[in-house]
């Protein structure tokens, strides 16, 4: 009998057939909807989000030297931001701010010491894109370095994840290489200080899993087998080009030394002394602080740039297990770093400061269906801004309070702009200058435009301006002179300052 029959031709029917007509109806109707369920879940995007950590905008597609074949064909089917920046170049307060959508000053949040749980009730409260995913629907798995905080009792965070994290590493700086038999000697001839338990430059003739990334390339390829068959968010963190600067050998011999950009290590004319730090986190304190000569600076550079490599080769083989998958079609991706990084410029090893090299990060976005593969985009963009992206790219629901803008508009039209600036902040004295728990005496706030990054060093918590910076971003890329108050630059340092006081308190 046809499961079309009209209700009344059923209740002519005699009883026994009728009965079967109308459970046969009722079965019908309920595998329909079940079919249309599982259409609808397989029908929702996938995200597969990729983050390095210390990673400058230091890529082949960038216009770098850097050997990155990997992010090359990544960036191939992406749109790629060319001005994206952090909210803080470091760690804690970047990761916690992007994966919140909340700014630095919302959480309380400057330094690496304290949990985003611990700092505040904002935070406390605060969901994050995971969980957020995982709230509607989506397994949320964690694979490396995504949220910093291995160093208190809370670890990651858990509860934004269907599973437990595999974390990067047990401990800061435990970069050991495990391998079977005899460790190969160290290389290096710059190995002159201690990072962590290891040296800071490292270069040894082990395979990629004798280090961090390796395994953590491994297991995302292992969980990414796990969650293929449902919508997932898989998060998968790489600590390189993070220091130490320890790739296996066969990354560092990609690399003719002689032609890695030579270092400039000259500080901006005119800038305050506030601007700068002590580059603690690399050359120590006190007794144990290093000076490098030219040669083992070079090495250290040349360790930043095997670092990347190693990490790219890394991100390609979770991108070829993608592929194979047979997800990719629905898989949205994005890639960056959570800030960028100094390898000797202005005077500056590692992070927190204000200047472009610690703000600036990459960001490359592959969204199903929007089109513009391969294009760039001038268009200023933030971290915190991907918290309202991803929802927009998920047909998800935002939730209440984030303070990012979403990135489709340009995603759809490379062409376009939805922030006019990018804002980036760092108290003094920096993070590793200072005793873990000790209060700054200054906040610097610094915005980008399209033209300037203009920055303003206050005295904390008071507000009072001590010092002020301004860098023409089109003429001086590398921020070797501070033109505050330059005729030429008038009506870009007040349009600068104007937006920095509507954002900053």
């Amino acid at each position: 009998m046809s499961a079309t029959l009209t209700f009344a031709a059923m209740l002519s029917l005699t009883p026994l057939p009728r009965f079967l007509l109308i459970i046969a109806t009722l079965a019908t109707t309920a595998i329909s909807h079940h079919v249309s369920a599982q259409q609808a879940e397989k029908a929702k995007p996938n995200v597969l989000f990729i983050m390095a950590d210390d990673l400058r905008p230091e890529l082949t597609s960038y216009g770098s030297t850097a050997i990155t074949p990997n992010l090359t064909r990544l960036a191939a089917r992406s749109v790629q931001f060319r001005n994206a920046y952090c909210q803080q170049a470091v760690c804690n307060p970047s990761r916690s701010s992007m994966l919140t959508g909340l700014r630095p000053d919302t959480l309380r949040l400057w330094s690496n010491g304290t949990h985003f749980r611990e700092a505040s009730p904002v935070g406390r409260d605060a969901t994050t894109i995971p969980k957020w995913f995982m709230q509607h629907g989506y397994t949320s798995r964690c694979v490396g370095k995504i949220f910093h905080n291995w160093h208190t009792a809370v670890k990651g965070d858990r509860g934004s994840w269907s599973a437990d994290e595999f974390l990067h590493y047990a401990n800061h700086g435990d970069d050991a290489p495990q391998v079977s038999g005899e460790l190969p000697p160290n290389l290096s001839t710059a190995n002159i200080r201690q990072y962590g338990n290891g040296p800071a430059c490292e270069c040894r003739d082990v395979p990629d899993e004798a280090y961090y990334d390796g395994r953590v390339a491994a297991e995302a390829v292992r969980v990414l087998g796990e969650v293929k068959g449902a919508p997932f968010f898989l998060a998968v963190g790489f600590w390189k080009p993070h220091a130490p600067f320890t790739a296996p050998k066969k990354y560092w011999d990609l690399y003719d030394r002689a032609k890695i950009p030579a270092l400039n290590a000259a500080r901006p004319s005119g800038a305050p002394d506030i601007a700068f730090h002590q580059s603690s986190e690399l050359l120590g304190q006190g007794k144990s602080r290093v000076t490098l000569t030219p040669a083992q600076a070079q090495e250290w550079r040349h360790g930043y740039f095997a670092n990347i490599s190693y990490m790219d080769a890394q991100l390609g083989k979770v991108l070829d297990a993608l592929d194979a998958s047979g997800a990719a079609e629905r898989t949205i991706i994005v890639f960056c770093g959570d800030h960028g990084y100094h390898i000797g410029e202005h005077e500056q090893w590692g992070k927190t400061s204000n200047f472009e090299y610690d703000a600036h990060t990459p960001l490359l976005i592959h969204a199903p269906g929007k089109g513009h593969a391969g294009e760039q985009t001038a268009a200023l963009a933030e971290l915190v801004d991907l918290f309202p992206t991803l929802t927009d790219l998920a047909a998800l629901p935002r939730p209440p309070g984030l303070e990012g803008s979403s990135l489709v508009p340009v995603l759809s039209d490379p062409t376009r702009s939805v922030d006019n600036a990018a804002f980036t902040q760092h108290p003094r004295p920096a993070y590793f200058d200072r005793e873990p728990n000790g209060q700054p005496s200054h906040m610097g706030y610094s915005i980008r435009t399209a033209r300037v990054r203009y920055t303003e060093w206050r005295e904390w918590p008071t507000g009072k301006v001590a010092a002020r910076e301004l860098y023409d971003s089109l003429t001086d890329i590398a921020e070797l002179q501070n033109k505050l108050d330059d005729p030429a630059l008038h009506e870009a340092q007040a349009e600068a300052e104007r937006l920095l006081h509507a954002q900053s308190p």
